[in-house]
Order: C-alpha cells, then sequence, then structure tokens
C-alpha cells in the first residue's frame, strides 16, 4: 500500500516541486536563471524559495559579482527530501502500472 502521508507537503506544491526539480539538476541556480526556467514572478519566485529555505531544503549564497547576484541550490536535506518525494511518486507510478 502507498502510504501518501509521505509526499511532502512542502516540496508537493507545484511551483515549489518546479524549484527543487531544477535545483535537483545542478549545482546551483541563479534567481534569473530561475526565474527564467520557470517563467514566475519575482515575487513569487521569492516567496516559494523562501519557504524552500526556511524549511533547511534550500541554501541561499549572495555574491557582489559585477552587480549582486543571489544563487539557490539544494542542501544535503534538500536532497534526500527530494529523493524520497520521488520514491513515492515512484510507487504511485508502479501500482498504476500493475
Amino acid at each position: 500500500m502507498i502510504d501518501f502521508s509521505k509526499l511532502d507537503k512542502t516540496i508537493h506544491e507545484k511551483a515549489r516541486l518546479s524549484i527543487m526539480t531544477l535545483l535537483a539538476t545542478r549545482p546551483a541556480w541563479t534567481f534569473q536563471d530561475l526565474k527564467a526556467e520557470l517563467s514566475m514572478s519575482d515575487g513569487n519566485l521569492i516567496t516559494h524559495l523562501r519557504v524552500l529555505h526556511e524549511a533547511g531544503l534550500v541554501a541561499v549564497t549572495k555574491e557582489m559579482l559585477d552587480r549582486p547576484q543571489t544563487s539557490y541550490s539544494l542542501t544535503a536535506r534538500g536532497r534526500t527530501a527530494f529523493d524520497e518525494y520521488l520514491a513515492v511518486l515512484e510507487q504511485i507510478v508502479r501500482a498504476t502500472q500493475r
């Protein structure tokens, strides 16, 4: 039986799932790259990134290059949570293919 309670509610929201998926694909993403890739407004993106950061799933790095730049990456906890989330989704897919 699938334990649907294991679907992390923080990750499960569509925008946050999109962010976590992108962050899982490379070591770090700048705010501007995430915004462009996801076609989200500044306010919407920062709100979801803040939720993920406060949950300990995403790390924030601020640097001063030509101009200030903020980058985001998965924390170890975030990677584990995302992998566990994907494992539950895989169980769901397998159950529907029987």
